[in-house]
């Protein structure tokens, strides 16, 4: 797809078949062409993509990405393609057609199976939604009508991995044993949590993608995980920049080494839901009202480099993250999205009362 006026249909596309759910949160359609830019967006730099849409009777009915990432390959030793961008009326035989399309396409280029759906990889939004369709979706997640799950499933698809999210409420965390704990092993390790220093961002993303981006990093042994290039972490910084509190976004550091840290956001999905996909004439204002009116936040990310994984360093980040949660007035917390088989926190959030409330599905086509 290479005009834009194919390009603009595939970006419309959603805003047209979503009209109707009332939990659906249109991104802004300047975001989504700025992501799906492959002249400038850093994540070209390792990928290769290719846009589809399915027509019936001159009407578009469907859309999908095919995606050939190179960074995933190569560091999984994979031939894996990938599909996101997915979206499609309840039809089987128009999400046969694009996935299969998808699925040739990678073919082509040496892949073996199809993953899905990423967009464009599990470092961005990802996942169909198979549970938890009772409300919005929080910043950076997905959300998709209850039948995409049987789609997939008709057309031969098959569940590679779940991820899950879960709800917690600042407020109502019993800290005690927490903070107890948190005490401790911040005086054990001598490792200090700071909030980020805006006024040194651009520098302060670069400490910290020392720790996320490295191939030895803190979630290089996690299923999916994809090292982003210094270039695309600090564009995802710079999106985030403009949402971010800096009491939310936390580093560890000892000797003026970055070991960990942990991320929040406000939820702008709040924000973002009045203005429909459009800064002009009026989505803009509407935002910046509504941005003063959030009072849920979602942690996205929380890493320790691995010498110090087993000290408990994340209790001493969580301890923090709550407590600043609170004094800035923050009530409902999502933790997401974490994997199905990690065990150790899916048990951790649970004994902490949090509970499972969405959960997301990847797949795979063989």
């Amino acid at each position: 797809m290479d005009s834009k006026g194919a390009q603009k249909e595939f970006i419309e596309l959603p805003y047209a078949l979503y009209r109707s759910e009332a939990h659906w949160v249109p991104p802004l359609r300047i975001a989504v062409k700025e992501l799906l830019d492959k002249a400038k967006h850093p994540f070209y730099s390792e990928a290769e993509t290719e846009l589809f849409l399915a027509r019936r009777d001159g009407r578009i009915v469907g859309r999908i990405a095919a995606i050939l990432n190179k960074a995933h390959n190569q560091f999984h030793r994979e031939q894996a393609g990938f599909f996101g961008f997915f979206d499609c009326e309840n039809d089987p035989a128009v999400a046969g057609a694009l996935l299969t399309q998808a699925r040739k396409w990678t073919s082509e280029r040496g892949a073996k199976f199809l993953r899905g759906p990423v967009n464009p990889s599990t470092n961005y939004e990802c996942g169909t939604l198979v549970d938890g369709f009772d409300s919005d979706p929080m910043v950076m997640m997905t959300y998709n009508p209850p039948y995409y799950d049987s789609l997939m499933q008709q057309v031969g698809l098959r569940k590679a991995k779940d991820l899950f999210a879960y709800l917690s409420n600042a407020n109502r965390i019993e800290m005690k044993k927490i903070d107890r704990v948190a005490d401790k092993v911040l005086k054990t390790t001598g490792v200090t949590v700071r909030p980020i220093n805006m006024k040194d961002f651009d520098a302060e993303v670069a400490r910290v993608w020392e720790v996320y981006g490295a191939a030895t990093g803190a979630w290089s042994g996690n299923w999916g995980f994809v090292p982003m290039s210094k270039a695309e972490f600090a564009a995802m910084g710079k999106e985030m920049k403009m949402i971010v509190k800096p009491d939310l976004v936390l580093l560890g550091e000892i000797g003026g080494r970055v070991v960990g840290f942990a991320l929040a956001l406000p939820d702008a999905n709040q924000a973002m839901k009045p203005a429909n996909g459009s800064l002009f004439p009026t989505g803009l204002l509407k935002i910046l009202y509504y941005q003063r009116l959030i009072k849920s936040v979602r942690v996205l990310a929380l890493g320790v480099v691995e010498e110090y994984r087993a000290s408990g360093l994340a209790a001493g980040f969580y301890a923090t993250l709550v407590r600043n949660a609170r004094k800035l007035g923050y009530g409902d917390c999502e933790m997401s999205w974490i994997l199905e088989d990690n065990v150790l926190m899916n048990r951790s959030l649970e004994v902490m009362g949090a509970k499972r409330y969405k959960t997301y599905r990847i797949y795979d086509w063989n």
